[in-house]
């Protein structure tokens, strides 16, 4: 190939992932809006019967979704203390320093800090999405409790296993998504930052009265 051509086929690919993204965004959040206008309109008596139960689903997930992460934390730790032994006998300079508190990953590239730095990304990682998710998942709850709980348990098995993924790559974090369900994590994200803006709407509205 010339350079001209290989730029057009790379032009050409990175359009069709971006594409594929936004597709798959549009799916996700159209498909979780038309769930949450089908459970607005016609789960009126559910939620007249039950609604102050279904409506505790949502915060029970995200409490047993942050206990888990707590206890993830763990994980790191001995990630921690493993590889940087590891790396101590492979004949490493300066162990202590790269791999130890207070850095939150290991400095270089060798295998050993590659791997370590994916478990410790997979500790990371939950902190950059949980903070929405929480916010978006009890705020639709308000409107959608049933879509909401389902979104957000949607989000923490796809959460749990996209964690697991980068545990187990080995320092490869392309093998992250090796768990089909771990993508699921960003189904459940979306879900939920769509309930809990259709929520807000609603509310304001004056469609839904919370007292």
């Amino acid at each position: 190939f010339s350079v001209g051509k290989t730029r057009i086929l790379f032009s050409s690919l990175k359009h069709s992932l971006v594409t594929m993204s936004l597709r798959s965004i549009a799916l996700v959040m159209g498909g979780t809006a038309i769930g949450g206008y089908v459970e607005f309109s016609r789960g009126s008596t559910i939620r007249e019967s039950h609604g102050a139960q279904i409506t505790a689903i949502t915060p029970a997930i995200l409490l047993g979704c942050g206990f888990w992460s707590l206890f993830h934390g763990f994980t790191v730790g001995r990630a921690r203390a493993k590889f940087a032994e590891m790396a101590r006998k492979d004949g490493e300079k300066d162990v202590d320093e790269r791999y130890l508190l207070p850095n939150l990953y290991a400095q270089g590239t060798s295998k050993y800090a590659r791997a370590f730095n994916c478990v410790q990304r997979s500790h990371q990682h939950i902190f950059e999405t949980f903070t929405t998710v929480a916010v978006g998942g009890l705020t639709g709850a308000v409107v959608f409790p049933i879509c909401s709980a389902l979104s957000t348990l949607m989000y923490t098995v796809g959460r749990y296993y996209l964690s697991r993924g980068y545990v187990e790559t080995e320092g490869d974090a392309s093998k992250r998504y090796k768990y089909p369900l771990a993508k699921f994590m960003w189904f459940g994200l979306l879900g939920n930052i769509t309930l809990g803006t259709m929520s807000c709407f609603i509310v304001a509205s004056g469609k839904k009265k919370l007292i």
